[in-house]
């Protein structure tokens, strides 16, 4: 974070630009803000541009909401949609689940973390950068790293198959934590010594089938069927004896906890404006993602004081009484403004 010499005097600050976020329902831009806190646009742009937030932050608001002990810390990317953004920071093309191509965004790869009581939060992030001539690997090692010297201890570390290279699955078991990863399904393993297959073509029981998955050791290979397409996931214990008394309903359990970062992925789209940034330089880029993912935190946080039942229902009800007004009043308008008549039926 920038480190500042004197208070600040900007009247436009981090937490009323996360609550512009959170509650602007289409147009979350400088301009709009600025007209409706009745500020300079100016004040705007030099807060966005002039911050230097990093993901050490974002940990330390997502720290006293944890249980840093033996969670589920899961791993993922996502497209942040920029189809028409020629000229800012960061963007270029990816390949996208959603779209089923490649598309022109943003690349934001997470840590989330899922506590032993439930509670879940991103806790670190990083956005690709093709000047750093790194790989997304190479991001989720350094940001393994950082969060375990940050004080985060993870019981077991998931992701999909893009993150379950040979050299992640090493560095993981160097960590001494288990994984749940996805596997593709060319990926070598071994039921008998030297004699490898596929794992497409294993027959593996519902129960799951310990093996040797090649290059690396024993692990708990499952299958399961999503739209009619098989998936295949590798379970690894740090104590290998352990692999056979897994049952299905513990990787079942890991593999829910692994899919709340999807609905992260969903959130910060659609009720935290992450994809909406209207600046073109890096430092903003950085800023506006920082604040919509400190937003995210906000409101899984309310959501863990019960003060709203999930992170949509802010933003929905916000207008509810607005609405209300209205319809009754234009309701009653209109009631005098359309011509009486009686529906007829044919015969």
């Amino acid at each position: 974070m920038r480190s500042i010499t004197r208070p600040s005097t900007s009247r436009c600050t981090m937490p009323l630009y996360i609550s512009f976020l959170l509650s602007e329902p289409r147009y979350p831009s400088s301009c709009r803000l600025a007209k409706l806190m009745n500020i300079s646009h100016d004040s705007v742009n030099r807060f966005i541009l002039r911050e230097r937030f990093t993901a050490k932050d974002l940990f330390d608001q997502a720290k006293p909401q944890l249980i840093l002990e033996g969670g589920v810390l899961s791993v993922d990317d996502s497209v942040l949609d920029k189809p028409y953004s020629h000229h800012m920071a960061l963007v270029s093309h990816f390949w996208s689940g959603k779209h089923h191509r490649s598309v022109k965004g943003i690349n934001l790869i997470t840590l989330y973390y899922t506590d032993p009581v439930g509670h879940h939060l991103p806790v670190n992030y990083r956005i690709y950068d093709h000047t750093e001539a790194k790989t997304k690997n190479d991001y989720f090692l350094e940001m393994l790293d950082e969060v375990m010297a940050w004080g985060l201890t993870p019981g077991c570390v998931t992701s999909d198959s893009w993150y379950s290279a040979t050299k992640n699955l090493k560095a993981i078991r160097n960590n001494d934590l288990s994984f749940m990863v996805a596997l593709k399904s060319n990926r070598q393993v071994s039921l008998e010594k030297n004699v490898f297959l596929s794992v497409k073509d294993v027959d593996i029981p519902s129960k799951g089938l310990v093996v040797w998955l090649r290059e690396f050791g024993f692990v708990r290979l499952y299958r399961t069927t999503l739209k009619n397409e098989h998936r295949h996931y590798a379970l690894y214990l740090p104590d290998a004896a352990q692999l056979g008394e897994v049952t299905r309903t513990e990787f079942e359990a890991i593999h829910d906890q692994h899919w709340l970062i999807e609905q992260y992925h969903r959130a910060i789209k659609q009720v935290c404006h992450i994809e909406h940034s209207q600046v073109r330089g890096e430092a903003g880029v950085r800023n506006h993602v920082f604040a919509a993912l400190s937003g995210y935190i906000h409101l899984q946080t309310m959501c863990l004081a019960e003060l709203i039942t999930n992170t949509y229902a802010l933003q929905r009800n916000l207008f509810n009484e607005v609405i209300s007004e209205f319809i009754g009043k234009t309701a009653s308008i209109i009631k005098g403004l359309v011509p009486k008549f009686k529906p007829s039926y044919n015969a």
